[in-house]
């Protein structure tokens, strides 16, 4: 490994800095054609319905109107939307349209018309005759009703989760250590509580957008806002029922994912259209359809009995999560299983016993997908608020009970999979963190008068680094004319500048600066096979291809500096500039390597590196959270925030910071702001940014984030993933806050001023 330093922990200007801050055209919208086919789709005002009748003569006579799909015209295979690794947890429940609609804004018709205007004349023109059917719209009432949302007998699983769809079940499993129950019965206090955490919204700036044509060659062009470019083909292709030798996807620029887009929300409408009329088309989901038909984080309710002995030690976890999936099963299965699997590993160290089960169940509601924490983020909340209340109950100060349980380096961790923790400062993460953030002055509760309170909270996380044994991250690195670098990447930079920090792993181990390394990508034409942007995988997982990448193009490039120099290879050592002959120090430039590599030249000037991990070592994160409350009103105004993350070695600190602050923000809109209600007949109320509140800059109050650094053997530089344990402590510690500043604990999530005045403690 090298150690200069030249690249790797400094925190250099994002590649696409200034195209972004010049307004440059870099989004779907932006580089593809004016002309295309608008595409919308026709949504079911109902929860749960069979189309009867469907009529679209008299919206096809509206000039413009290119053609009108119903659930006649489309491929009766069924397929999933989650962007997952074949073969996929999510069940093979969808078609492209159905009969059969199962929630809300379910797909009716496809409608693709010259002009907007046009498409939306039409929309208002198809007839359709529903039966109403009774809808199971309650998830504690999903599992075994007489009410099946998906009765059909082509309705599949392909991997054994326990799914059954004549039980509306998605997903349903069980584990444990030692015996939990007994255990429990032994301690000397034991928190028994259920937490709800509900749906909530990704709301990232740039909507769902997919641009479709047919290239020269006959195939399916897609260009598309996605997170995952290889499944996306799949997916495709499955859905159209094609070969996927005749998908081409590729993504520009996007305007932020957060997991969205690790579903394919928007792209099989326009592809179906583009394939059955050669002509291309454009489909860009409104915000409202981005709140009424997206992928939100599943609605799950966690239920914790934590027991401890009199002096804080945790002895034992039982945890049982039910999660809502909504009408489809896409990303269900494997959501959940974070819920328990990134909590309970945090408390460790005198860990006897632990249990952890999980129903998923399929309801008449808004189908639900990935969203940064996937799981981890309400399983956090529940056990850490458990931790709190446990730490409250004893009249001990939350850190230290969390001091004498936190998993430390070197322990295995039986409810993380087996896994050791081989690099992991979880206690400086608290140490430090609990000193900048001064908690011994602001943990007590401060009157500050007029009906106002200050008080403090505090929450871990932990996350992972890729699936284990599963993911695969790749890189293509090459030299070009005059000496500069290509790096070609299947990974998606979505605003997390991944572009610039693995130009940053290519750079040190070729000893050069980032401005020689050009990025391309991802394009499943050219890309070498990533499995995409999630899972916190692209740093951990593509880094370390891309630095093996880097290793293998040096050997490559002193075979042919060895031609040049009439040498051996092994003579040879390359440093960034060119080759370096040990012995005497004759030099051959990268530019004459290239030139060299275009003229009788065996050795190809390039290398194509796979890796994949047996292990997904998880970063850490201390978060502590300063508010103050109006008891008058049950306003909460967050003064200070401050975290601390374990994520190994930043390969970038200021892009890292900018990682972590980005998720804290969107845990204090969970935490507080973005609630999600139904109607009685299952309508999403808050169908746009008027009714459903993220948070701006004039909500963070002061926010501040630093680093413990740990070094991880197997990532690329010592580096661990970032991207989604700094979504899971801020919830927890506002909980905390509020508890501290009002006695009254809150189990549901937002919790909003009406919830503060009216009381807490909803289980």
């Amino acid at each position: 490994m090298i150690t200069s330093q030249r690249c790797v922990g400094k925190s250099i200007r994002k590649k696409d800095a200034m195209q972004l801050l010049q307004g440059k055209p870099v989004y779907v919208d932006d580089i593809t054609r004016t002309d295309a086919l608008v595409v919308k789709v026709l949504r079911s005002p109902h929860a749960h319905a069979l189309i009867e009748e469907i009529r679209t003569d008299i919206a096809m006579k509206v000039p413009g109107i290119e053609a009108i799909y119903t659930y006649l015209d489309v491929p009766q295979k069924r397929f999933t939307m989650a962007g997952q690794t074949y073969p996929e947890p999510s069940p093979y429940d969808r078609l492209l349209l159905d009969q059969r609609v199962r929630f809300v804004g379910d797909a009716v018709a496809i409608v693709a018309g010259e002009t907007e205007k046009a498409v939306d004349k039409a929309m208002k023109l198809i007839k359709v005759r529903y039966q109403v059917l009774e809808a199971v719209l309650d998830f504690h009432q999903s599992k075994d009703s007489s009410v099946l949302v998906h009765p059909e007998e082509s309705w599949k699983s392909l991997c054994p989760v326990g799914a059954d769809n004549h039980r509306n079940l998605c997903a349903s499993g069980s584990e444990e250590m030692g015996d939990v129950d007994a255990v429990l019965r032994d301690c000397d206090h034991v928190i028994d509580h259920t937490y709800h955490i509900k749906a909530c919204q990704q709301a990232m700036m740039e909507t769902f957008r997919t641009y479709t044509e047919m290239d020269p060659y006959g195939r399916l062009h897609v260009i598309s806002s996605t997170q995952v470019v290889f499944h996306c083909r799949r997916i495709i292709a499955n859905a159209l029922d094609i070969p996927k030798s005749k998908v081409h996807v590729e993504k520009p620029r996007i305007g932020g994912g957060f997991g969205a887009k690790q579903t394919v929300v928007a792209e099989v409408y326009p592809a179906f259209v583009t394939w059955k009329t050669g002509k291309p088309a454009k489909m860009i989901y409104s915000r409202k359809e981005c709140q009424i038909a997206a992928s939100p984080r599943h609605e799950m309710e966690v239920h914790v009995r934590l027991g401890a002995s009199n002096d804080g030690t945790i002895r034992a976890i039982d945890m049982f999560t039910l999660s809502n999936t909504g009408a489809y099963g896409e990303h269900g299965p494997t959501t959940v299983g974070l819920s328990g699997h990134k909590a309970i590993p945090l408390y460790t160290t005198n860990m006897e016993a632990y249990r952890f089960a999980y129903d998923v169940v399929y309801t008449n509601r808004q189908s639900s997908g990935a969203y940064r924490g996937y799981g981890a983020t309400q399983g956090l909340f529940a056990v850490e608020s458990a931790v709190n209340e446990l730490a409250d109950q004893l009249g001990m100060d939350p850190v230290e009970i969390r001091n004498r349980n936190i998993v430390r380096q070197g322990m295995k961790m039986p409810a993380y999979y087996g896994e050791t923790t081989v690099a992991c400062a979880l206690d400086r993460c608290i140490s430090r963190c609990k000193d900048i953030f001064d908690w011994d002055e602001k943990f007590p509760v401060r009157d500050m008068g007029n009906g106002k309170v200050r008080a403090a909270g505090i929450g871990l996380s932990m996350q992972g680094s890729a699936i284990p044994g599963l993911d695969v991250g790749s890189a293509t690195i090459k030299l070009g004319d005059e000496g500069f670098f290509i790096l070609m990447i299947g990974a998606a930079d979505m605003g997390t500048g991944c572009d610039t920090t693995l130009s940053q792993i290519a750079a040190e181990t070729l000893e050069c600066d980032v401005d020689d390394i050009e990025v391309f990508g991802a394009d499943t034409d050219a890309s070498p096979y990533d499995s995409g942007s999630y899972a916190s995988s692209t740093a951990y997982l593509t880094g370390k291809a891309v630095e093996k990448a880097c290793i293998e193009l040096k050997e490559h490039l002193c075979e042919i500096a060895a031609q040049i120099l009439s040498c051996k290879p092994e003579e040879l050592e390359f440093r960034g500039d060119g080759a370096y002959r040990l012995a005497d120090g004759a030099f051959v430039s990268r530019k004459d390597i290239a030139t060299k590599s275009m003229t009788h030249n065996p050795v190809a000037a390039q290398a194509t590196v796979s890796h994949t991990s047996t292990v997904s070592p998880p970063p850490f994160m201390a978060g502590m959270v300063e508010i103050e409350l109006d008891r008058e009103t049950g306003n909460v105004e967050v003064l200070n925030t401050c975290a601390v993350v374990d994520c190994g070695r930043p390969l970038n600190p200021n892009l890292a910071r900018i990682q972590a602050e980005g998720g804290i923000v969107q845990a204090l809109g969970m935490a507080l702001t973005e609630n999600v209600t139904y109607t009685d007949d299952g309508r999403v109320m808050e169908d746009s940014f008027m009714q459903y509140k993220i948070p701006s800059r004039l909500d963070v109050g002061k926010l501040r984030v630093e680093f413990e650094d740990s070094n991880e053997p197997t990532g690329p530089y010592g580096a661990k993933s970032i991207g989604e344990v700094v979504i899971n402590t801020t919830a927890p510690a506002i909980c905390h806050a509020i508890y501290r500043a009002t006695g009254v604990w809150h189990r549901t999530l937002p919790i909003t001023p009406e919830d503060i005045l009216m009381g807490g403690a909803d289980d």
